[in-house]
């Protein structure tokens, strides 16, 4: 009877053993698959960022924290009126969030404060009255003038706050590769939780 216990009592601790190994094993899978997840989410179909600046005041305000969603750019080039999460043009590493004023064969033009895009004065009630003056200065190395043709495959980009905004008056015409995905939702704080146009 003795021997018999002993032999099950080694069995017992074998199973332990390999019961602990199964489910380190199980927990192994289960973090590298939330990691795949992760990635695959943030890489194919949305990025959270916190808006750092003023320069889509009122639309996005400083702090707020906004998922950019990539799945509408799958279907679609980007249009009028999105507001769009790209690579900054001057600072590499960097993103920006602006609203896409034109697209590529479009002529902007700024006439006494009025956004004119193809000769049609825009209304936007999203600027909240502030007028869109040219910028006294441009990034090094461009050169803007009124109007202007925006290239194909490229992006007039504007931020809602037009006094505080480095946008496509400072920089140019943006690729529209560049775009990294459309803002969609301001997620945090809740207080101004909310989808976007």
């Amino acid at each position: 009877m003795k021997g018999a216990w002993e032999v099950d009592s080694g069995e017992h601790a074998q199973n332990g053993r390999h019961g602990a190994l199964r489910s380190l094993a199980g927990l192994a899978v289960m973090i590298v698959l939330v990691v795949a997840i992760t990635i695959g989410l943030r890489t194919f179909v949305f990025v959270p960022y916190e808006i750092p600046s003023g320069s889509m005041e009122e639309t996005i305000m400083p702090g707020d924290m906004v998922f950019s969603e990539k799945i509408s750019y799958y279907m679609r080039e980007p249009g009028y009126g999105d507001i769009v999460t790209f690579a900054d043009p001057n600072v590499a590493g960097r993103t920006l969030i602006k609203r896409v004023i034109a697209t590529g064969g479009q002529t902007v033009d700024l006439v006494d404060g009025a956004v004119v895009v193809d000769g049609v004065s825009l209304d936007e009630p999203y600027t909240d009255g502030k007028p869109s003056y040219p910028l006294d200065h441009t990034a090094l190395g461009v050169d803007i003038e009124y109007p202007l043709t925006v290239p194909e495959g490229c992006l007039w980009v504007m931020g809602d706050n037009r006094t505080a905004s480095q946008d496509s008056r400072y920089f140019g015409p943006i690729p529209a590769s560049s775009v990294t995905g459309r803002a969609s939702m301001i997620y945090w704080p809740l207080s101004n939780f909310r989808l976007l146009p």
